[in-house]
């Protein structure tokens, strides 16, 4: 379905200007933006894959990953084609870089912001959650679908590579409650190499999004080699303690696949390093993820598990009004 974009100006000789991601493409007549699902059409700008759903369907909220956020319950989850970055490693890589200038290619089921909505509730989700490929890129849809779950008591949920702008944080914020923000590397030249993009913006959208209350909860997948060096991994710490010590910190174990398929797994020695750097950075709260192990979480003061993760699904939660029940320290999140 083909909708007029939003987040964009028209500018001189039938240019037009996209400010929704911080590419800030600007698009000539017929041509696409970097994502490849926004193209100007006669000078307007279109999102070519408005209601189209490339995959939907209910997840456990700890599989976004949220762990701090309604454990224990279930996410509406959706996506389209598409994406704003070319990482070699990524391990969606068939729907998000699939893009509509091949238009016969991964056309998506027709699924209105009403039917997510409804099907949302069919299931007894408390959240809808834009993921799977990067929803900037499919900002209109997750908006106008964002709109309609707040008014049905739904919570919204991004999980994102954090590279849309100030003004489409702003816009959204009123409807979204949760992201978790890939921050993939702390190097500049990483991402301009591995992600054609740039780290600086995706540190502001962490911070921004955490200053307009926005629960965030930040995703690191250590990949051998490239983003896994003890300097790097401190530096990502540091940043994220520097924000909030109670950002959870989810370290993620690299598979190899798509550009990265000739790599290894991510080993167990650096996971635990990159753990002992965060807690020398003083966050409170950190996980391995892609491990096959439980990812259990701790009160900070009384260092008691208050949520067991035997496997993406939270059990035996004893957190109550926000606090450990053994030692009423608060634990930060949102907890019903």
């Amino acid at each position: 379905m083909i909708k007029e974009a939003m987040l964009y100006k028209k500018v001189e000789g039938g240019l037009v200007y996209c400010f929704l991601c911080t590419h800030h493409c600007r698009i000539k007549s017929g041509d696409f933006g970097f994502c490849g699902v926004r193209q100007n059409v006669d000078g307007q700008l279109r999102s070519l894959v408005y209601a189209e759903a490339i995959a939907a369907g209910v997840d456990p909220i700890e599989k976004k990953p949220l762990y701090h956020f309604l454990p224990g319950s279930y996410s509406y989850s959706i996506a389209t084609i598409g994406c704003n970055f070319r990482c070699q490693f990524c391990q969606n890589w068939q729907i998000s870089q699939a893009s509509k200038r091949d238009p016969n290619k991964f056309p998506g089921q027709k699924l209105e912001p009403a039917a997510v909505v409804e099907k949302a509730l069919e299931n007894n989700c408390k959240s809808i959650s834009y993921t799977y490929t990067e929803p900037t890129i499919f900002f209109e849809y997750a908006y106008d679908t964002a709109k309609l779950a707040k008014e049905q008591g739904l919570y919204n949920i991004f999980v994102t590579n954090g590279y849309m702008t100030k003004q489409a944080i702003d816009k959204i914020n009123p409807y979204l409650d949760a992201a978790n923000v890939d921050l993939k590397s702390f190097s500049d030249g990483f991402y301009r190499k591995i992600c054609k993009g740039n780290l600086e913006p995706v540190l502001e959208s962490i911070s921004y999004m955490k200053k307009l209350g926005i629960w965030v909860e930040v995703t690191t997948l250590v990949v051998p080699g490239q983003n896994d060096s003890e300097e790097e991994l401190s530096q990502i710490a540091e940043f994220i303690a520097g924000v909030d010590k109670d950002i959870p910190w989810h370290i993620s174990r690299f598979y190899p696949d798509y550009k990265n398929s000739d790599g290894r797994p991510t080993p167990m020695e650096t996971l635990n390093l990159a753990y002992d750097l965060g807690k020398k950075a003083g966050l409170n709260y950190i996980y391995l993820g892609n491990t096959g192990q439980p990812e259990d979480s701790f009160c900070p003061n009384c260092k008691k598990k208050i949520i067991e993760r035997p496997y993406f699904k939270a059990t035996q939660i004893q957190v109550k009004k926000g606090r450990c029940i053994f030692c009423q320290n608060r634990i930060e999140g949102v907890f019903d």
